[in-house]
């Protein structure tokens, strides 16, 4: 980096209040509790957290020095001269994601040094930008040679449905709102402004606008983040006009068509299709406007196509998009396991829509969704190590197709970075998905050891959790108002303890013997009947009350719909919100003959030492010994072939 500053301009950074939203409109009823009022204890979430901090985000601002994502913004401002580095057209949004989540990591964990360093790419970057806050390195270096060749030459936005100009512009308000909400410097921010700006004067329903939608979905969210901070209802309006333009033949422009969501009007489309990614970028931003227009016809929209894709397009570990071709989603109930995709972009991308469900409608299931992806096909997509990444994520390997951009294993970069880039924005924030507030409810939604301020009914509770989940079922919840209140707390009890593996009826539990979930208050037990998924607790809080819940843990069999033809006469393990599967270097280097019978002598144990402490399904099962490990954490040992889905054992075989 050193040999970039010399290019650097004095920049003044600037800080200021963010201003609040226009009353006119509604927002989430549900909000959650931020990161700067958490801190993790866990020993679960808090060392995949450091990893990110203390290896990847300085691993990937490296790569994208060594590959030129910077040099690219001094070429595009003539600070250089030279061709495009790279070879996608949205280079300059790895960038952009590493501030983001190295903002996030300021939240938890201030580092001036970092601070300082932000800064300065910031500086960078805003050597690339155009006078009238135009910003994407590859069309400003040369419009006529597009670093891919499946992007059109021409003039700015000619070819939006595959330039990535306005996905550029995305993930800058994105990381942009999240470094000023981080620093309350207004450095990066004021560039995403002057680039929003831009878009208001481009695009609109005005006749000497244009009137075309993103081809990469992600501006819309940007958007509206902007909006909350500056209060400026064009960025609002602009969010919702470009869902809007969606299967419109506008000015008889062609539409992009179901790959890019594009098909029929926003509000007409009842399944999941196209690319995956693409897709739950567009149906956060639908979530958005049908809770800030109070828009009926968007939420009815979202939630119909979220039924699909949970009940017919949905993987096991909580991967969406099955199809490589097209990075997509396949067919209802097309769901391969070897060439999967379930592409690590697309699972944050589907924590980010369910989030949004969650904080508009109060039920839990979407948490259900959020804590199998979380868990299973989403840090599945980093290694153990920080520094080595799944694009997809299958759910089985033979060790020898070439399933992650040509390897069967982890790599430690992609000419198309997205997914390394994407788990630095997101790790660090996951400690805001935890609690939730409302009027007089707390949601308690994840279990992670951490101490938590919130405020319930305007006043100052601390919340404290104590547990080793997803290795055991135990938590325990300290409530410390600084003052005796009414509330409801509301505790998630998760679909896999109440029998039902996930929303819809893709997946069951071969058995129903699951265990009861109990929950007592300073040491008795109360009667739950969950309420949308939650034990509601309603009483007069008083410092010194203690909750204890317990979850019945135990291995499970899951089996499938019978439409899912590859997974007939197959099982898959859990335990607790763990997907599990088998690795040949746990099973005497081979995973033939592995069967498994409707009553396995199976175990749980405890390893410290394997994968960095992990929990571990044992037996023998044929006469053999068997192994399986979380689903998240295979591949950190090399080449391997694995399975989640095993067969089953002839129904009288007993091992």
């Amino acid at each position: 980096m050193k040999s970039l500053f010399k290019f650097l301009p004095f920049v003044v950074v600037l800080s200021g209040p963010s201003l609040a939203q226009n009353s006119a409109y509604k927002d989430y009823p549900i909000s959650a509790v931020e990161i700067n009022k958490v801190e993790l204890t866990d020993n679960f979430w808090l060392p995949k957290i450091k990893t990110v901090q203390n290896t990847t985000i300085q691993f990937g601002f490296k790569k994208c020095e060594e590959e030129g994502r910077l040099e690219n913004f001094l070429i595009a401002g003539g600070k250089m001269t030279g061709k495009t580095r790279g070879k996608m057209p949205f280079d300059d949004t790895d960038v952009y994601k590493l501030i983001e989540g190295a903002s996030n990591s300021l939240i938890s964990a201030p580092n001036k040094k970092l601070d300082a360093y932000l800064d300065s790419v910031i500086a960078i970057i805003k050597v690339g930008q155009q006078p009238d806050g135009y910003l994407t390195t590859w069309h400003t270096i040369d419009q006529n040679h597009p670093p891919a060749p499946w992007v059109k030459p021409g003039p700015r936005w000619k070819s939006e449905a595959m330039s990535h100009e306005l996905y550029n512009a995305g993930h800058l308000y994105e990381a942009a709102a999240t470094h000023y909400i981080a620093t309350g410097k207004r450095n990066f921010l004021e560039i995403a402004l002057r680039n929003a700006d831009l878009l208001v004067k481009t695009f609109g329903p005005e006749p000497d606008k244009l009137q075309i939608p993103p081809g990469h979905q992600i501006v819309e969210t940007g958007l509206v983040k902007l909006y909350r901070i500056t209060g400026k209802e064009d960025y609002l309006k602009l969010a919702k006009f470009f869902l809007d333009q969606r299967g419109v033949k506008s000015n008889g422009r062609e539409l992009y068509g179901p790959y890019s969501q594009d098909h029929l009007p926003v509000t007409q489309q009842t399944e999941a299709v196209g690319h995956a990614v693409r897709a739950v970028y567009l149906f956060a931003g639908m979530t958005d406007v049908a809770a800030i227009y109070d828009n009926k016809a968007y939420l009815n929209a979202v939630q119909t196509i979220w039924e699909n894709m949970v009940s017919k397009k949905m993987y096991l570990t909580g991967g969406i998009g099955a199809l490589h071709e097209g990075e997509a989603f396949g067919k209802n109930y097309e769901l391969p396991n070897k060439t999967a995709y379930g592409e690590t972009c697309a699972a944050i991308g589907d924590v980010y829509f369910n989030h949004r469900l969650f904080l508009l409608t109060g039920d839990s299931k979407y948490y259900d969704i959020i804590e199998r992806t979380l868990y299973n096909g989403l840090i599945s997509g980093i290694s153990l190590s920080g520094d080595k990444f799944f694009y997809p994520n299958p759910l089985e390997s033979d060790g020898k197709y070439a399933f992650n951009f040509g390897s069967c294993t982890r790599q430690p970069w992609f000419e198309s970075s997205c997914c390394p880039t994407n788990l630095v924005r997101f790790v660090p924030a996951m400690p805001s998905l935890i609690y939730a507030t409302q009027a007089d409810n707390l949601f308690i939604n994840l279990f992670a050891a951490n101490k938590a301020q919130v405020k319930v009914n305007n006043t100052n509770v601390a919340v404290a959790q104590q547990t080793e989940y997803p290795w055991q079922g135990k938590i325990t919840v300290a409530v410390n108002p600084e003052k005796a209140i009414n509330f409801n707390l509301k505790i998630r009890i998760p679909g896999w303890a109440r029998n039902e593996v996930a929303p819809g009826n893709l997946y069951a539990y071969a058995d129903k013997k699951q265990g009861e979930v109990t929950v007592k208050v300073n040491g008795q037990k109360v009667n739950i009947s969950p309420d949308q998924g939650y034990a509601v607790i309603a009483r007069q809080w008083q410092k010194g009350d203690k909750v204890e819940v317990m979850l019945p843990m135990n291995i499970r069999q899951v089996i499938t719909s019978n439409q899912v033809k590859e997974n007939q006469n197959h099982v898959a393990l859990e335990y607790g919100p763990l997907v599990y599967c088998a690795e040949a270097i746990d099973n005497n280097g081979s995973l033939t003959g592995i069967k498994v019978p409707n009553i396995a002598p199976l175990k749980v144990e405890r390893r410290p030492d394997l994968l960095q402490g992990v929990s571990v399904i044992s037996g023998q099962l044929a006469g053999k010994k068997f192994v399986a490990i979380p689903y998240y954490a295979w591949s950190n040992r090399g080449v391997n072939e694995m399975k989640v889905w095993l067969p089953k054992a002839d129904p009288d075989s007993k091992n």
